[in-house]
């Protein structure tokens, strides 16, 4: 009989990282345990969701249809009041209206991350809520297993083949991998709550998020049902300073400095009771540790690095790396003859994860110049995701966690019209009501290395919608690995990177 305290991996947090990385392990036939410290559902930020999130991942962890049916608010892009240009301006997934993946969800996370967790259990995954994680068992230079709390508050330990700290923010081992560096752009602190009954943009943008930027720094406007709406103010530590004061006195100063989250707000009723009753406050929020892994370890989500949230990433980026943990993790339990050790799976995990961080924190630096006219920031992405395509096809690409030129995505004709509605999301998006230009732009050495893994999720989109194998990729780097057919492992390329 097996030990009941062994596990093949042992996940820390049941939040979008650790729910997708223990249900897509557990998938394989794997011995998972999952502890999380709260009770679900809880509060939690980030609730505008991209589509490589619900149209890649969801569907691989056979989410597909229960998240289409939860009722939440669907956003076919991103409106934004930025910039110089005096009235708001959007970008949308697709230019194609009954696009299959032209669209994303404005979430309730409490009720998004129930989804996930239970999913998760209902996979074969060991789901222990209320449990608290002491601190790692650590022997020889390799994590081991964990100490824990129970809901009782005893004290237990559990021995693990590999460990996943994917707690956040807040988790308890990533100090064990390596340090945490905090931006020094990115110096900013989040205030936000919720209202009832705010305005919305017009058709067919009322599910947008709305970002919007003001003397301080910028509003998010979340759409989160018919009535509620989730809004922060994200402020400079020097702005903050007037939180001191009382966070509601400084929210409505902030909104007053605010013209359009002034008049969307000018009926609304902020909700004073329940998970949604208070003011929050996030601060420090963007970082990223200088390693992502140790033996035995590893950091997925939030718990590596997070960047601000103005295009929406935090789930992406989280989902993402939990599904470039899986690769990592099935692999190696697997120990096919030949196949790739801990060390160059986890050198793969961190180097594509890494390097999307990347890509978003580059551009949100200049896309922070709020003085800038809006079509620099097209121009900018266009230069980060190195494409060579339109500039706002550049744009869209970055900002839906999509797809981007370097990597091949499909052979053949399947992009031709007709076919499946021809993915639009990926290769085909407009920006209303602007002029964008269109031309060449010059490559540099430091934007090369931005190859664009999002071509990645597109091809998890065939595999999600159509049922298809998706082809052998080429090596991202000398050396480096490309994920299995079946998107859940990795391989071995057969041919390395030009």
């Amino acid at each position: 009989m097996s030990d009941p305290r062994q596990f093949d991996l042992i996940v820390l947090g049941g939040g979008p990282a650790g729910s997708t990385l223990s249900t897509l392990v557990a998938l394989q036939g794997w011995r998972v345990l999952l502890l999380e410290k709260e009770r679900f559902p809880r509060h939690q930020l980030g609730e505008s969701l991209l589509p490589s999130t619900i149209h890649g991942i969801c569907p691989l962890l056979g989410l597909k249809e229960e998240i289409h049916n939860a009722g939440f608010v669907r956003k076919r892009g991103g409106s934004f009041r930025w910039g110089t240009a005096p009235e708001p301006w959007t970008f949308t997934f697709s230019k194609f209206p009954n696009s299959p993946t032209g669209y994303a969800y404005q979430v309730e996370r409490a009720k998004f991350d129930k989804i996930l967790l239970d999913n998760a259990q209902r996979k074969g995954v060991d789901v222990r809520e209320e449990h608290t994680v002491l601190d790692a068992i650590e022997e020889n230079g390799r994590v081991v297993g964990v100490r824990y709390l129970d809901s009782n508050g005893v004290e237990h330990s559990a021995r693990g083949r590999f460990m996943a700290e994917t707690e956040g923010h807040r988790g308890q081992l990533f100090s064990r991998v390596g340090r945490r560096e905090y931006s020094e752009f990115f110096q900013n602190v989040a205030l936000y709550t919720y209202f009832l009954d705010g305005k919305r943009l017009p058709p067919p943008n009322s599910g947008n998020i709305l970002s919007a930027a003001f003397s301080q720094g910028w509003f998010w406007y979340i759409p989160l049902s018919d009535r509620l709406t989730s809004v922060g103010a994200v402020v400079s530590r020097e702005a903050a300073a007037k939180i001191k004061d009382g966070s509601e006195k400084a929210f409505f100063e902030y909104v007053a400095q605010c013209p359009i989250v002034k008049d969307y707000l000018g009926s609304a009723t902020r909700v004073a009771e329940g998970m949604y009753g208070e003011f929050r406050i996030r601060k420090d929020y963007s970082y990223c540790n200088t390693k992502f892994w140790m033996p035995g370890l590893f950091l997925a989500g939030d718990a590596a690095c997070f960047i601000d949230p103005v295009f929406s990433s935090g789930v992406h980026l989280a989902t993402y790396s939990a599904l470039l943990g899986a690769r990592c993790i099935n692999t190696l339990l697997k120990g096919a003859p030949g196949g790739p050790g801990e060390e160059t799976c986890f050198q793969e995990f961190e180097f594509r994860y890494r390097r999307e961080f990347g890509v978003f924190y580059q551009f949100l630096v200049m896309f922070y110049d709020m003085h800038r006219e809006a079509d620099s920031y097209f121009w900018e992405a266009r230069k980060i995701l190195h494409s060579t395509g339109a500039t706002r096809d550049a744009f869209v690409r970055l900002v839906a966690g999509v797809s981007s030129n370097l990597e091949p995505i499909f052979s053949g004709d399947f992009f031709r019209d007709g076919t499946e509605g021809r993915f639009e999301l990926m290769l085909a998006n407009e920006v209303e009501g602007m002029d964008i230009p269109k031309g060449d732009f010059e490559k540099t050495e430091l934007l090369d290395r931005f190859m664009g893994f999002k071509s990645e999720v597109a091809h998890l989109l065939v595999l999600a919608q159509l049922g298809k194998r998706r082809p052998q990729d080429v090596s991202l780097r000398a050396g480096g690995l490309v994920p299995s057919e079946d998107g859940l492992h990795w391989s071995q390329p057969t041919a390395e990177p030009a």
